[in-house]
């Protein structure tokens, strides 16, 4: 993920946002705010033939303190058009490909029940199911449950 997929990129991320299933967050920040909150170096996107973003996975440090060094959360995102295609799933793989190379030993992240999508493409790369965190937030004047998923590294001690 580079600069230069930055205006395709916040709007693949809007389009997850406008279904109402996919985040907490109402709008996608600029570009600033959305590259100082990812670790550079496990960012990726997916192009068409012709230069296109289909979706992008990026992770965050989930907190500041050395102890969790090795642990991030993760986002994935689809363009609408992309969806269904194996994009999101070929995304993900090759992130956690990249986090297990550089000794990340647990990739999280949190998704709504609803999402059944997300759901199912971390199933099928190796995530389980922690718990629910119930009523955790309000959206749109309703509470929302997060699923929380994880997946511990196979390869890291």
């Amino acid at each position: 993920m580079l600069p230069e997929h930055a205006e395709q990129v916040l709007a693949v991320y809007q389009a997850g946002i406008d279904t109402g299933d996919a985040t907490f967050e109402t709008a996608a920040p600029d570009w600033a705010a959305f590259d100082a909150a990812r670790l550079p170096e496990h960012r990726l996107v997916a192009l068409s033939p012709d230069g296109r973003v289909l979706g992008w996975a990026a992770v965050c440090a989930v907190s500041e303190r050395c102890v969790y060094a090795g642990v991030v959360e993760h986002s994935v995102y689809v363009d609408p058009a992309a969806r269904g295609r194996g994009v999101g799933r070929a995304l993900l793989h090759a992130l956690l490909a990249g986090t297990d190379a550089a000794g990340i030993w647990t990739v999280q992240s949190g998704v709504f029940p609803e999402n059944t999508a997300s759901l199912a493409l971390h199933t099928g790369a190796g995530f389980r199911v922690v718990g629910t965190r119930e009523r955790v937030g309000r959206q749109h004047g309703r509470w929302r449950d997060v699923v929380l998923l994880e997946r511990r590294s196979p390869v890291v001690d």
